[in-house]
């Protein structure tokens, strides 16, 4: 089975997904650019060297040069498309999914995920014949070795993060990257702003030691390392290193959404301007915006359609609640090394420990929760009984069902990466949130 979403393809690999197929999509983007170079990039799973083949092989066929920068985060391979002159990129990764997923995701030349229009128009072409060039019209293939310090250079030149205070202050950090694309970039990028590093499964081996979703319940082991040493924080990343979580100081690891909140904190200390996120992500952002006396604006699901609102209402920070931040001072893309940057330049301002500013922060209780259904009228229908059962009460219609009440909402979607529906609920207290998720899995299911 492959997925087709505003990113690309994903599948699983032998299932679907497979070079021939990778090849073929890589060719038929090679066409639809128009272009003469494409950089390619990949995390670290073990079918990412085949699959990586498979692409420069498509690519170059159609006469279309690679430049290959490696296993790189995702939020690298976008900022080097961004600052050269390649006329696209395609990222190989799946990234929160299993190891046994792999996926395509589809970068334009200025550094950013193709918009949904032009992905349509893409997938128009696709499984048309491919004419192939002859020798001599054959595109190349060239390796770069400089990706990740051109996106450690690029972060630490930002006004809103001191490199230099931050290193000062000698924070002790521990980074948990679980085994994934980012194991060799997120450590070099820390120890540019702290000597006490520790990395944890950041081996690169794309065997993942815990569940890929840098959620509370996956980071036992970052948790009772930072305990263990005295952290002063530690950070966890996805298997493409494009969304962040944290744990305090005394070892709790806060929800995802936190991340996006305490960037956006920083921001708006220095600046004030609107805030874009999707319509799944914490209203403490509600609370926070509110209190700066700024506008926030909510667009559905993905980072294409975050990045086209921000840009739209000229978002000065903006972001989805599952640890991504989107900080256009650098870059129009998720991305855990500003994050971390951001972050800690935050603990630096605060000069508190992160324990006792979350003391400060508005808070409510998250649920996520995902039911698989492979077949796709049975996702539509799950959907259209939630709407039923709630016609009058307040909705948003935009992606799903989004429910929402004074203190408390609920989201049901169809998820784009996998065949499941998801569901996410907050309110007040954990009871108030499991009552609004239960709620909608038995209308869905009536």
């Amino acid at each position: 089975m492959i997925i087709k979403s505003v990113s690309g393809i994903r599948g699983i690999v032998g299932d679907g997904l497979d070079p021939l197929v990778v090849l073929d999509f890589a060719a038929h983007f090679g066409k639809f650019i128009k272009g003469k170079s494409v950089m390619i990039g990949r995390d670290s799973r073990s079918s990412g060297e085949a699959l990586k083949n498979a692409v420069s092989a498509g690519l170059m066929g159609v006469g279309v040069d690679v430049i290959d920068i490696g296993v790189v985060p995702t939020p690298t391979l976008l900022y080097n498309v961004k600052t050269s002159d390649v006329s696209g990129g395609i990222v190989i990764t799946a990234s929160h999914n299993s190891s046994e997923w792999n996926a395509l995701k589809l970068v334009s030349a200025n550094g950013e995920f193709l918009k949904e229009k032009r992905v349509k128009e893409f997938f128009k072409q696709v499984g048309r014949a491919i004419k192939w060039e002859k020798d001599g019209k054959l595109g190349r293939e060239e390796e770069k070795g400089d990706a990740i310090l051109n996106h450690i250079r690029g972060v630490l030149k930002s006004d809103f993060i001191n490199a230099s205070l931050i290193k000062k202050r000698k924070f002790k950090v521990v980074i948990d990257c679980v085994n994934g694309g980012a194991s060799e970039a997120y450590p070099k990028f820390l120890k540019r702003l702290t000597t006490d590093v520790y990395p944890i499964f950041c081996d690169g081996n794309g065997q993942f030691p815990r569940v890929p979703e840098p959620r509370e319940e996956n980071l036992s082991v970052l948790k009772d390392k930072v305990k263990e040493i005295g952290a002063d924080v530690g950070f966890a990343t996805d298997p493409d290193g494009d969304r962040l979580a944290i744990v305090t100081d005394k070892g709790k690891a806060l929800s995802e959404e936190v991340t996006l909140v305490l960037a956006t904190i920083l921001i708006l200390q220095k600046k004030k301007g609107p805030v874009v996120i999707n319509l799944s992500t914490t209203r403490s952002m509600e609370d926070i915006t509110k209190r700066a006396g700024v506008p926030l604006y909510r667009s559905p699901v993905g980072e294409a359609n975050v990045v086209s609102l921000m840009k739209e209402k000229k978002a000065i920070i903006g972001g989805e609640g599952n640890g991504g931040v989107i900080f256009p001072n650098i870059q129009y893309t998720r991305d855990a090394m500003v994050a971390m940057g951001l972050i800690l330049q935050y603990l630096l301002e605060e000069n508190e420990p992160l324990s006792h500013i979350m003391n400060t922060i508005p808070q409510y209780k998250i649920i996520k929760e995902a039911l698989r259904m492979n077949n796709k009228k049975e996702q539509l229908q799950f959907v259209e009984g939630v709407l039923r059962a709630n016609k009058g009460r307040k909705m948003d219609l935009r992606d799903g069902v989004r429910i929402e009440e004074d203190d408390r909402w609920v989201h049901v979607r169809i998820s784009g990466t996998e065949p499941i529906i998801r569901i996410i609920a907050e309110a007040p207290t954990k009871k108030g949130a499991m009552d609004l998720y239960e709620m909608v899995k038995e209308q869905g299911r009536s």
